[in-house]
């Protein structure tokens, strides 16, 4: 099982932390919302729980807890920027379908 993380998405998390001033990387896990069901939540992180799973790339960790991997397997987390928007995107071979909001998805 894995999550990989481009190296925009790496150089911004990156850039977070600095500014932050702390932490050893970014979570990434799953919530129940939406009307898809799941929805994406991240958040930096300062210590690992039992459990956690750790991904390093382009000298950034991700960490998922054991419960979401099972949802985030083989996503590969990127930022983007596309006019005036920019921001996260999160590329899940898991998802069967997405809200017409594109807040939640479903697997």
């Amino acid at each position: 099982m894995a999550v990989t993380v481009s190296e925009t998405a790496a150089q911004r998390v990156s850039s977070f932390l600095d500014n932050r001033g702390k932490g050893i990387g970014l979570r990434l896990g799953v919530k129940t919302s939406g009307c898809s069901g799941l929805a994406y939540v991240l958040e930096f992180v300062d210590e690992l729980n039992d459990g956690d799973e750790v991904f390093e790339q382009h000298g950034v960790k991700i960490i998922v807890d054991a419960k979401s991997l099972v949802y985030l397997d083989g996503t590969e987390l990127d930022f983007v920027k596309e006019g005036l928007n920019e921001g996260f995107e999160f590329r899940n071979p898991n998802v069967d379908g997405e809200c017409g909001c594109g807040e939640s998805f479903s697997v």
